[in-house]
């Protein structure tokens, strides 16, 4: 009886590896087809490239548009980062550990934005920033991508912190330590993990967002993702590939630093 469940059991570790297989080649198959571009010889966006190059990089780099853009885009992601985590710390605390009422209204209030229409919220957006007069600013950039990415960190921290054993404070707190040094000492270091996650996942959504990037957009701010917009919209160069490479190998960057502080934090533990 064994032997029949293990004859009928490998064709179908088979099956769902090679539909595995074919999930993972339909996925890495842009990424592979756009990286392979930028690297082509072709003045025009043609595949199989005719031959190897690294002039596309090289002009990139030379463009001073593609180098602004690519400054406003880390400098809006790196502060939207840090607003996000830290607001999503305090208002994860709120919703986990507060007693008043309507906390899952309240927590389901704050996702919206991870369910809206991202056309809709950025209509919104920029009707309101129009208002106020922050179109175009770096403040505006980093309210609308702050809107996007703060629930991601809620979501992140909340989680973290309904798993999280609240005996360690209490036990802080009997031995001397003050409110402050128990958040401090304690709370944060348990949660560092979820801390840095909740951080990668701000600093993408910000860097990767071009819907509401373009309705703040102005010629004097714009992001890197509103100047390949752009830039398509005028000409395929392949320049817009080794941007797009470029914008992929950051994202796997930051994707692989995560998996290695996730490993160390289980090596420590």
């Amino acid at each position: 009886m064994l032997l029949d469940h293990d004859r009928l059991g490998l064709p179908l570790r088979l099956s769902l590896a090679a539909i595995g297989a074919v999930v993972v080649l339909f996925l890495l198959a842009p990424i592979v087809f756009i990286a392979l571009l930028s690297f082509g010889s072709s003045p025009w966006l043609i595949f199989p490239p005719p031959g190897w190059t690294l002039q596309w990089y090289r002009e990139m780099w030379a463009d001073p548009g593609w180098l602004e853009a690519m400054w406003h885009s880390t400098r809006v992601a790196l502060v939207v980062t840090a607003l996000s985590v830290g607001l999503g710390f305090i208002t994860a605390l709120a919703l986990v550990r507060g007693s008043f009422k309507g906390r899952a209204l309240l927590r389901g209030f704050f996702i919206t934005p991870m369910v809206l229409p991202v056309v809709v919220l950025a209509v919104a957006l920029y009707a309101l920033c129009l208002k106020v007069g922050l179109t175009g600013t770096f403040t505006g950039f980093v309210i609308g991508h702050l809107v996007i990415a703060l629930p991601f960190s809620i979501i992140t921290l909340c989680n973290a912190l309904e798993g999280y054993d609240f005996a360690l404070e209490e036990a802080a707190m009997i031995c001397g330590a003050t409110p402050w040094q128990v958040k401090w000492r304690v709370t944060l270091p348990a949660l560092r993990l979820s801390l840095f996650a909740a951080g990668v996942f701000s600093f993408l959504v910000s860097w990767d967002e071009v819907v509401v990037s373009i309705f703040m957009a102005t010629p004097g701010m714009e992001t890197l993702p509103v100047r390949i917009w752009s830039a398509l919209r005028q000409d395929l160069s392949p320049v817009i590939a080794a941007v797009s490479t470029v914008l992929i190998g950051i994202t796997l960057l930051f994707m692989l630093i995560a998996a290695l502080f996730k490993k160390d934090d289980d090596h420590g533990h």
